[in-house]
């Protein structure tokens, strides 16, 4: 198999008995993963490579932290520790780690009813307030701006989080059926990769700023990319409904330019990538949630409602606003999160939205056509956000 795992060396680091077998989970955009049988068990074997996510530091605060969480009763796989009490193998320079292989399904919003919707906002606030006990934020000011010293928020207009260079993701997933059985994410980009965003979202390769994108910028790299669209031949259908939703989103953009948001809200230690491929249910009920790369110090609310907005989008392009109301009422409560820091994280995530085009830089700068089935609902979301904002807001703070 391509990058095969060193099986030997990694195994004779931990109790893991002798290699059966060793399949590759979908290949996530960050790092790499593997179902593991051995004659002591089943594991699930991460290759840690992306160069941002994948230092020694930033392994030992995610193990630390999903050790704590899991203290905690929260689900989470934290990893094995091998027979030098160390969580993470170094091998020919490369690091990896083992962890419980989780049977498990993913699960869209659509496959969740009003009340297992408010167990996914409990989820996710029981996650926040549990990270603030075992991760606490020290030398931070409790603003987005504190976050830059935790390593915390960066923006981009290009990707997803969990983009090779992010989404806020913000996108349906290209199906509403239960992904296949595992304990690593499908790896398939989304809109949530949160959602797709833009600015103030984390991506790897910019750096944070303290107000919401800027719109002179966009206005810029949405001239770019119709350039670019009118460049390609064949046009093709999607040419064609790129250049409809630059242009729409250029007259929003003109029409709101003065809603530029301002600084973010309180920060605090969050997931980072909460989304439907990044959580496993056993039943109904929630069994991990699973890859932390993206742990990092950021505005608590923005990932509640970025993760709504992956979660809960419709293939038209839509919010099911009931289940929205009722996981965030839920997500409030556990986290302790006030109305009014909901509706300033809307805003911004809205904001986000307005400016993004992350999907388009993808197919035509880089000529990656991965996330194209997602655009038309990623693309259709701003709109209707921007024509629904009060009822997208209450459904937030109600």
């Amino acid at each position: 198999m391509p990058h095969a795992p060193p099986l030997g060396a990694l195994l004779r680091h931990y109790a893991a008995g002798s290699a059966l077998a060793c399949d590759p989970v979908d290949q996530g955009l960050l790092n790499r993963g593997y179902r593991l049988r051995t004659t002591r068990g089943r594991y699930f074997l991460k290759h840690h490579f992306d160069p941002e996510t994948a230092t020694p530091e930033a392994i030992a605060r995610q193990h630390r932290a999903t050790q704590r969480l899991a203290a905690l009763g929260v689900p989470v796989a934290p990893p094995f520790p091998a027979h030098d009490g160390r969580t993470v193998a170094v091998v020919g320079g490369h690091a990896y780690a083992l962890h419980p292989w989780i049977e498990g399904r993913h699960r869209h919003g659509a496959q969740l009813t009003a009340e297992q919707c408010g167990r996914l906002g409990a989820l996710l606030g029981v996650v926040h307030a549990s990270l603030e006990r075992v991760m606490p934020v020290q030398g931070c000011e409790r603003t987005e701006k504190g976050a830059r010293a935790g390593g915390g928020a960066r923006t981009d207009a290009s990707a997803p989080d969990t983009a090779p260079d992010t989404p806020d993701r913000g996108a349906a997933p290209t199906h509403h059926t239960p992904a296949r059985a595992g304990s690593a994410r499908s790896g398939k980009p989304h809109a949530g990769h949160p959602a797709a965003r833009n600015a103030g979202t984390a991506t790897p390769d910019a750096d944070p700023v303290d107000a919401g994108a800027d719109p002179a910028t966009t206005f810029a790299l949405i001239d770019d990319l119709l350039a670019r669209v009118r460049r390609h031949r064949p046009a093709d259908s999607f040419d064609e409904l790129a250049r409809h939703r630059l242009l729409e989103r250029r007259a929003l953009l003109e029409l709101h330019v003065g809603r530029r948001p301002p600084h973010g809200g309180p920060v605090g230690w969050v997931h980072g990538d909460f989304h439907p491929f990044n959580l496993l249910y056993r039943g109904d009920a929630p069994a991990a949630i699973v890859d932390w790369d993206r742990l990092g110090v950021k505005p608590r609310a923005e990932e509640a409602v970025r993760a709504a907005a992956i979660f809960f989008v419709r293939p038209t392009g839509t919010l099911d606003l009931p289940k929205v109301r009722a996981y965030a009422r839920a997500y409030r409560r556990t986290a302790k999160a006030t109305p009014s820091e909901l509706a300033a994280a809307v805003h911004r995530v809205w904001w986000e939205r307005l400016n993004d085009f992350w999907m388009l830089r993808w197919h035509y700068e880089r000529g990656d056509t991965r996330a194209d089935p997602q655009f038309p609902a990623a693309s259709a979301l701003v709109v209707w956000w921007t024509r629904e904002y009060d009822a997208v807001c209450d459904a937030f703070v109600g």
